[in-house]
């Protein structure tokens, strides 16, 4: 169905707001860049990887993978202490955009050009952790667990809310061209299967957990994103209605569980049906609040409770609650 004028301009401007606010002011000239200039790139046009970077379902995996990666102890502590996400969050969007942008559609020039940023970037991150453990981010160790979790969080958010879902040989071939732009960055020994890639993450399970600063991260980018508060109820009412975020990780983070909506009216309709067809009654779910007795109220002239009766315990009863001449 075609959309109308209306909406079809409601979308162009929804769609505006959005790039100018992940792109930052310099996303048009940026595109411009990125597309325009001639030569070879590193993937062809409608391969998978294109495909799911071109979705608007990047946005969901991309906060999934900042929830992920933050329980990493070592990750996290890099994060902490070298980056300004809660001062300049739309900043450090912009550029990590722009870095997935300029490797996916740019020419080689660009693309060598922007790893070449990061690795840079890298050289200068280093530490010591809240536990007494050195990190460096440029660590293959660390920049491999980076991979693995940007790479699931976009592969599952893409293949629930992505436009054009891929089949399971373009998600594995998806993963082999993510891989390419992992080694470039200093990675190693990265998966080239979704099947390896769950593997990869079960072996980073036994060095992950929660600290504090994963759980203000958490806190921020959930509870206190830097959007405007009807915007952020919506926001976290979306979050909850899928699970993004595994039950393994929810907790560590402390992140807030919403139930679902009720479900539609016809689908509890085919419920009751099928159980009187089966000749069972529908079951009523009981309040779990437990029923309270309210006491007898003796009222004086003015109209107030006579709290020395209730503390007495000398509340009439209803043939005697009107006073006697």
């Amino acid at each position: 169905m075609t959309p109308t004028a209306p909406l079809a301009q409601l979308r162009t401007r929804v769609g505006e707001a959005v790039f100018s606010a992940v792109a930052g002011r310099q996303g048009p000239d940026d595109r411009a860049r990125i597309v325009d200039t001639p030569g070879p790139r590193w993937f062809d046009e409608g391969s998978p990887i294109t495909i799911v970077h071109g979705d608007s379902s990047m946005f969901v995996g991309g906060l999934r993978a900042l929830l992920l990666q933050s329980l990493h102890p070592l990750a996290m502590a890099g994060v902490a202490e070298h980056s300004d996400y809660r001062h300049d969050p739309w900043g450090r969007l912009a550029r990590t955009s722009y870095f997935l942008a300029a490797t996916t559609f740019g020419s080689a020039s660009i693309a060598e050009q922007a790893v070449a940023t990061v690795r840079a970037v890298h050289e200068r991150v280093q530490g010591v952790a809240g536990d007494g453990r050195p990190y460096a981010a440029s660590d293959p160790h660390l920049l491999r667990w980076v991979h693995v979790a940007e790479v699931d969080s976009f592969l599952r958010a893409h293949r629930r809310f992505g436009r054009e879902p891929l089949t399971a040989e373009g998600y594995d071939h998806y993963v082999e061209q993510m891989a390419r732009i992992g080694s470039a960055l200093g990675a190693e020994e990265l998966p080239t299967t979704c099947a390896e890639l769950d593997a990869a993450i079960q072996r980073y399970r036994p060095e992950l957990r929660s600290t504090p600063e994963a759980r203000r991260a958490a806190r921020f980018l959930i509870l206190q994103p830097p959007m405007p508060a009807v915007a952020r109820a919506r926001t976290l009412r979306l979050q909850q209605r899928r699970r993004r975020c595994s039950r393994g990780g929810r907790w560590p983070l402390r992140l807030p569980w919403l139930r679902s909506r009720r479900p539609p009216r016809s689908r509890r309709w085919a419920t009751r049906s099928r159980a009187r067809s089966a000749g069972r009654r529908p079951r009523r779910r009981l309040s779990r609040r437990p029923m309270r007795r309210r006491p007898l109220r003796r009222r004086t002239s003015r109209g107030r409770l006579l709290a020395a009766d209730l503390r007495n315990g000398s509340v009439p009863c209803r043939r005697d609650s009107r006073p006697h001449a």
